[in-house]
């Protein structure tokens, strides 16, 4: 297809989704991802990341707003051929074999990359049929398949969670080669941040259907301190950081020490010490508190990633 030139692959806005007369599984969400970015889209379960990836491969239909993908809406027939999916339940033909789903990839693909699908195949037998696969072997596959239509867009969901730790190393790295090689904008759904966090150079965090966390990642822990003070043994940590100018995502208590992520406003006091957060303090800190209020940073079309240097570091 042909791309717009606005730089950003997968853009929603005031998008929702519910099912039925159910409660919304997404709502009022907005967010612009520039092209070229690995994206570690996380959440507790039940957020909504699974449903948001869905609606951003055209599989569901949003309840109000809109999501597009390079500038055409989802689903339409012109973003397809450049979207790669792997859903949570690793859609296969159960009694086809290995060697027949790859055989499908290259009829229905005219740009199949061969050297691309070998390189998650490895030394799955061919002549076995999906069905008797272990649930790791299925998501293999099913990895081949999607990275073989050499897409644009990559939508992994819980690509990891069925794989061993070797298996999870080679799963990562022929991900990142592919991104590197190519330039692919690539969305890992995950609820477990610390084996995505080293991959991925942008953020977008979902909790309740709603967005809590949005940019690239340098950005957001920019955004924050982590902070640390002594505290008397019965005083709260509410009680400790009172009247601060500065906006406290949420604080926890430890014997004598309180500990809080902020986003900072004023200088600290001196009896406060100041470090840099993970990205895995910053998400638990918006996780640990829902009255948080969100930081959505807007991205830049022309802050393309360098997946090359992601590649260097597996």
């Amino acid at each position: 297809m042909t791309h717009d030139d606005s730089g950003i692959a997968l853009a929603a806005y005031g998008l929702g989704k519910r099912y039925r007369r159910g409660p919304a599984v997404l709502s009022e969400c907005t967010f612009r991802l520039p092209a070229g970015r690995i994206c570690a889209l996380v959440g507790p379960n039940g957020a909504g990341k699974s449903t948001l990836l869905a609606l951003a491969a055209g599989l569901l239909a949003p309840s109000e707003g809109a999501i597009e993908v390079f500038g055409s809406a989802a689903g339409d027939p012109r973003t397809l051929p450049s979207i790669g999916l792997v859903a949570q339940e690793r859609a296969l033909y159960p009694y086809l074999s290995v060697e027949e789903h790859l055989r499908i990839g290259r009829e229905l693909n005219p740009g199949w990359n061969e050297r691309a699908a070998e390189r998650l195949i490895g030394g799955l037998p061919r002549t076995w049929p999906a069905g008797t696969l272990s649930p790791g072997q299925r998501t293999r596959l099913a990895l081949a398949l999607a990275l073989g239509k050499r897409p644009d867009l990559l939508l992994l969901d819980e690509p990891m969670a069925d794989l061993d730790p070797l298996a999870r190393h080679e799963v990562a790295g022929a991900i990142m080669a592919d991104a590197a090689e190519r330039g692919t904008t690539v969305v890992i759904s995950s609820h477990i941040l610390a084996e995505l966090e080293p991959l991925c150079d942008h953020l977008i965090m979902i909790d309740g259907g709603r967005l809590r966390l949005a940019g690239g990642t340098e950005e957001l822990i920019a955004s924050h301190d982590l902070i640390t003070s002594a505290r008397d043994e019965d005083e709260a940590p509410a009680v400790v950081l009172e009247g601060w100018s500065h906006t406290v995502v949420g604080a926890r208590a430890a014997g004598r020490t309180v500990t809080a992520l902020i986003r900072p406003g004023s200088n600290l006091p001196q009896d406060w010490i100041a470090s840099t957060p993970t990205l895995e303090d910053v998400v638990l800190g918006y996780m640990r508190n829902p009255l948080a209020p969100p930081l959505l940073i807007e991205a830049q079309s022309d802050a393309v990633a360098d997946p090359i240097r992601k590649a260097a570091a597996l």
